[in-house]
């Protein structure tokens, strides 16, 4: 079986396996046994990070590039509970709030954004985060994958949240050729009905931690390898 590697801190396919054209035009079957396959997996599937409300989730959304949602979790709890509002995050010293997330990692530029956010949201927004793409992007440290996370779940507004686990397990599977997040997110959107984009999310997150991992591919314990186009060549 072909080992996928990291390069550069990226995480790229198996050297030996690339989707084809063939690949490609029978990914909407595909992508249908690959929903069922993983609702029959993951029948619980949510968010990993722990939220009560929507500025909770964007922060620690925020805290968990280049960190794991189990060490975001172990400092939020404590966080949430000094941090209230949108405000009180702009009022500490950025020196304090670095202290209090210096943990998660790459904590100067953390505590940058979320400050930078808060204020948007009490100036602009009347102290509540919006729920909308356009102004949720608009917000300093949050892209396309961090809004569509807070609006699939604070808002209920369907989102596909291109993580890394996504993005390697849709091109693994042939649902996508695509490595850029926005295009592979796209093309998600065509094969995936539009209510199950969160839970899709979550479910795909979930089969990459436990089975289909970077470093080798569970193909042997798969239990959607009859589905997905690396399992199929990893049998040869």
């Amino acid at each position: 079986m072909a080992k996928s590697k990291k390069v550069s801190g990226k995480q790229v396919l198996p050297k030996m396996f690339k989707p084809t054209g063939a690949d490609l035009k029978s990914a909407a079957g595909r992508a249908r046994k690959i929903l069922a396959g993983l609702e029959q997996l993951y029948p619980d599937a949510e968010c990993a990070l722990v939220h009560n409300n929507a500025l909770e989730l964007l922060v620690a959304t925020i805290l968990s590039a280049q960190c794991t949602d189990v060490r975001v979790n172990k400092v939020t709890p404590e966080l949430f509970k000094k941090y209230r509002r949108a405000e009180d995050y702009c009022e500490v010293e950025r020196a304090e709030l670095e202290e209090d997330i210096r943990s998660t990692g790459f904590y100067r530029n953390k505590a940058k954004n979320i400050q930078a956010a808060c204020r948007d949201i009490d100036e602009k927004f009347g102290g509540k985060v919006p729920d909308n793409m356009e102004d949720l992007t608009s917000l300093a440290g949050v892209g396309r994958k961090t809004a569509n996370v807070i609006l699939g779940n604070a808002f209920d507004t369907p989102g596909i949240t291109t993580d890394t686990h996504v993005i390697r397990l849709s091109r693994l599977m042939g649902l996508s050729k695509n490595s850029d997040p926005v295009k592979l997110e796209f093309d998600l959107m065509e094969l995936v009905p539009q209510q199950e984009w969160t839970r899709f999310s979550h479910q795909m997150i979930l089969h990459g931690r436990s089975v289909c991992v970077a470093r080798k591919p569970g193909c042997g314990d798969c239990l959607l390898r009859k589905h997905c186009c690396y399992g199929q060549v990893s049998q040869s």
